[in-house]
């Protein structure tokens, strides 16, 4: 998502940096950024230097661990100024939570981006009580800016999408488990109901380490009602590393990549 995420401004022209405290998760993202959009890269500088972390905007996009993105932002905020405005591209974890635990609450929201970053249009923009008008304000100019399709709405376990999107997945999880269907033929009957990509295409595009997270935290959040409990077939792909796309076999099998 970072690599994404960084595409996307740079190609619209924005002086851009990636960092990452891997150097060769760093390298891999520069080359896939020169792979599908060769001029953005001479707009991003590439770093494993924290400190190199000094913009107007800053977007975290790391492990879903609310201490950890806390405790990141609290190390940006004071590199940075205090103009600055800090966005966290968390899929599930209560932006408000994170917010408590930094110092500058009314310059922080939250900034979701959907995979893959540089095609999906829509940006979930999420704003806690400590929320400033004025950075909403530019969050949403800067999102337009880029082509983006910002769309509004308060903290709440999974926001909207995430929400809303819970049942596409656990739904055809829970169909696999009790044997009524196969993996092949529930994505060729959604595709052929008008979905875009079956459920299971989908969670291996967004991988299933970060699909199975975001429903263990809606369910707990919502009181664990039976109707969103997770999969434990997603959780046994999860602890053998199929995640998908990115490690190269989930649901289908990806030679290649």
């Amino acid at each position: 998502m970072g690599s994404g995420i960084a595409q996307v401004f740079a190609q619209n022209g924005l002086d851009t940096i990636l960092f990452d405290v891997n150097d060769e998760v760093l390298k891999s993202a520069e080359n896939k950024i020169k792979k599908y959009a060769s001029t953005a890269v001479e707009k991003i500088s590439f770093t494993t230097a924290l400190n190199d972390c000094r913009a107007d905007l800053v977007i975290e996009a790391i492990i879903e661990n609310e201490k950890a993105k806390a405790d990141l932002f609290n190390h940006l905020i004071d590199l940075n100024e205090v103009s600055t405005v800090f966005a966290t591209n968390t899929s599930s974890l209560s932006v408000t939570a994170i917010a408590e635990k930094i110092s500058n609450r009314q310059q922080f929201a939250g900034m979701h981006f959907f995979n893959p970053a540089p095609l999906m249009k829509l940006v979930e923009i999420i704003s806690t009580k400590y929320t400033s008008g004025s950075t909403i304000e530019f969050i949403t100019g800067l999102t337009k800016l880029m082509g983006k399709t910002p769309v509004l709405c308060n903290d709440s376990p999974g926001f909207i999408v995430n929400r809303v999107a819970r049942p596409y997945y656990l739904e055809a999880l829970h169909l696999l488990e009790n044997n009524i269907g196969d993996i092949e033929a529930i994505d060729r009957l959604m595709e052929a109901s008008g979905f875009r990509m079956g459920p299971f295409k989908l969670m291996d595009l967004i991988g299933n380490d970060i699909n199975f997270s975001v429903s263990c935290i809606v369910h707990d959040a919502l009181g664990k009602p039976e109707r969103l409990r997770p999969s434990a077939v997603q959780e046994k792909k999860v602890k053998e590393g199929a995640l998908g796309r990115k490690s190269g076999k989930g649901y289908y099998e990806y030679p290649g990549i």
